[in-house]
């Protein structure tokens, strides 16, 4: 049973007891787009209701991480009918799942391993990418768009050679293609992205593009939307709970987990019937709880990106190298007013805090320079930021040491003592993995469901009522609530309706409740009531998730991020009731978070050759 403390919730969001929402016939078999309400319980009754479960009460599924995977696999299991729990130690998304390339595609570049390599797997992948690319943009359609990428073509055999493979790509992707690719002249593709190189590093001139489409989306409002997605679904979520150990029963058998609460220091346990472990590259931390000695099924490599004034791309196009002078491939993509480059791909620790390091930076803007007019310099970096990868190889496999078993699809397999791990993958793929780990728990016969699998066609919150107008209509609304305010500006605007969706007219009109209408920083679209309205409804609880998570301040521009801290605090402080101490300590750790994103110096110049003097 879901907490008393809960119940009045669920009147409100039309849940059942179950925790699932409640669908009807007609909906499960026509599959209706089914409606979430917009309010979700605050992180202290998500809390309250994780602590009251019991070892004759358990939930029917506990989920440890709060990324892409695990916020997925939460909505997926509450909207079946599941008593689900989330925890996640830091923030949602503070890992891998905000430091993406901010792509949802198939994988070009796996396509030509599939066609060359003879790989069935790798085709599976990219097919599989490719419908759940569609699914994606239709369920989150204020976080997704449709971004057109130029290949560009230096020499005569690429232009068939490219043109043939993105064909390929569409005619993968079939019904569900976003839009044809073709061939552009070299005329055609300076319009469209004029800093593009005439001629590269070689010397050979520009012979065309192939103009094709993949998707874009804000992976850390996207997740932020599935965390609160499940909210309303029923699901207790709670970021900042820690496991610090797992329950077993009699058997040896995992049947829950020893919580602490990081904001509190409170420490309980959440019992569950069954438990999967959805941590990224920190699935085998958590594996490493069962007792040392297990054998690793993530090997983590680095994924780097550079932020760049939006003056060296264009702001309606992208660009893919698909082969560098090393032979890596690297994107040049258009996001939030600014171009984001990467991405770097090398074996890297696990940690907390990854940061891009001077020479993966350099090869990102010696890659990108061969390729543009204007040489890229170091002093435009706006910011820097490095995601880990979980490259997963399966530990039960007799050659699990082998890096042949390193793939990019996903991989979920169960330990002898029932815990359930998921690995691999990637954000494109979240919903698909998602699906096949809440298939695998209710395999072991330990919980049941009231319904199927409906997340193919479930609108995330903010999209149930989304217009491709919406920004028309929030400007509408400012200029009658805040007609003096940044707020009636396009870019604002624009910002507030890509954000929240259906509910930027609530933003909006906490702003004029409480005059929180200024911008935080100049230059960027942000506003004050942004910061209220994270912390009531969406779980924010540090100046650093309002920075880099519910805003992408910390990842556009690190500097302006760090000139908003001061106001960020204050406005936190006030809602959340901290105490100076406390205050001065957010400022002080979002400072350190921010430090990360720092653009390293440039690496020294490699000295001169000198001739040895004749003797």
């Amino acid at each position: 049973m879901i907490s008393a403390r809960l119940a009045p919730w669920l009147g409100v969001l039309g849940l059942g007891a179950g925790g699932g929402i409640l669908l009807n016939s007609t909906q499960q078999q026509e599959g209706e787009h089914l409606m979430l309400a917009a309010a979700v319980p605050s992180r202290q009754q998500q809390v309250a209701a994780l602590s009251t479960s019991r070892p004759n009460q358990p939930f029917d599924l506990l989920v440890i991480g709060g990324g892409a995977t695990g916020t997925g696999i939460a909505v997926d299991a509450a909207t079946r009918g599941l008593r689900t729990a989330l925890i996640e130690r830091e923030d949602f998304g503070s890992g891998t799942s905000s430091k993406s390339t901010k792509l949802v595609h198939g994988g070009v570049r796996y396509l030509e391993k599939a066609v060359f390599n003879l790989d069935y797997g790798q085709l599976k992948l990219v097919y599989e990418a490719l419908q759940e690319r569609r699914d994606l943009l239709d369920n989150a359609p204020h976080l997704t768009s449709t971004l057109p990428i130029l290949m560009p073509c230096y020499k005569w055999w690429e232009v068939p050679f490219y043109w043939a493979g993105l064909k390929a790509y569409d005619l993968i992707a079939g019904t569900r293609n976003l839009a044809w690719s073709k061939y552009l002249l070299p005329s055609e593709s300076l319009r469209r992205l004029p800093t593009l190189a005439e001629a590269n590093h070689d010397g050979s001139s520009l012979k065309g593009t192939i103009l094709y489409y993949d998707g874009q989306f804000d992976d850390a409002r996207l997740n932020v939307a599935l965390a609160t997605t499940a909210a309303a679904a029923g699901a207790a979520v709670a970021n900042y709970v820690e496991a610090t150990g797992l329950i077993k029963d009699a058997n040896g058998q995992v049947t829950g987990v020893h919580c602490r609460d990081k904001q509190s220091g409170k420490k309980f346990d959440v019992h569950a019937k069954v438990v999967i472990n959805a941590t990224g590259p920190f699935v085998d931390q958590v594996r490493d709880l069962n007792g040392r000695g297990v054998k690793h099924a993530v090997t983590a490599s680095s994924g780097a990106h550079v932020t760049l004034p939006e003056w060296y791309g264009s702001a309606g196009v992208g660009m893919i190298v698909p082969k560098t002078k090393d032979g890596r491939v690297v994107f040049m993509l258009p996001f939030q007013g600014s171009i984001i480059a990467g991405t770097t791909d090398a074996p890297c620790p696990v940690t907390a805090r990854p940061q891009a390091s001077a020479d993966e930076v350099a090869f990102i803007l010696d890659a990108i320079s061969d390729f543009l007019q204007i040489k890229v310099r170091h002093a435009d970096v706006l910011s820097t930021w490095s995601g880990i990868r979980p490259l997963a190889a399966d530990p039960t496999a007799q050659d699990a040491g082998n890096t042949g078993n390193i793939v990019r699809d996903h991989l979920i397999f169960t330990e002898p003592n029932g815990l359930i791990t998921i690995t691999g993958g990637k954000w494109t793929t979240y919903r698909r993995m998602a699906e096949d780990a809440v298939d695998v728990a209710l395999a072991t016969g330990r919980v049941q469901v009231a319904h199927q699998c409906t997340t193919s066609r479930l609108k995330l919150l903010g999209g149930q009522a989304y217009k491709h107008t919406q920004h028309a209509e929030v400007a509408q609304q400012a200029s009658e609530m805040l007609p003096s305010s940044p707020a009636c500006s396009s870019a604002t605007a624009r910002h507030l309706a890509a954000a929240y969706g259906d509910q930027a007219q609530h933003v909006l009109q906490l702003a004029a409740a409480q005059q929180l209408g200024k911008l935080l920083v100049p230059g960027h679209p942000y506003l004050e009531a942004e910061v209220v309205w994270a912390v009531r409804h969406e779980y924010c609880m540090s100046v650093e998730d309002f920075l880099a998570r519910r805003t992408r301040l910390a990842f556009l521009d690190a500097k302006a991020a760090a000139a908003a801290v001061p106001r960020v605090a204050e406005l936190m402080a006030a809602e959340l009731r901290w105490s100076g101490h406390k205050k001065r300590g957010e400022m002080r750790a979002a400072a350190a978070y921010l430090a990360t994103f720092a653009t390293p110096p440039a690496p020294a110049p490699a000295p001169a050759a000198t001739k040895q003097a004749a003797v």
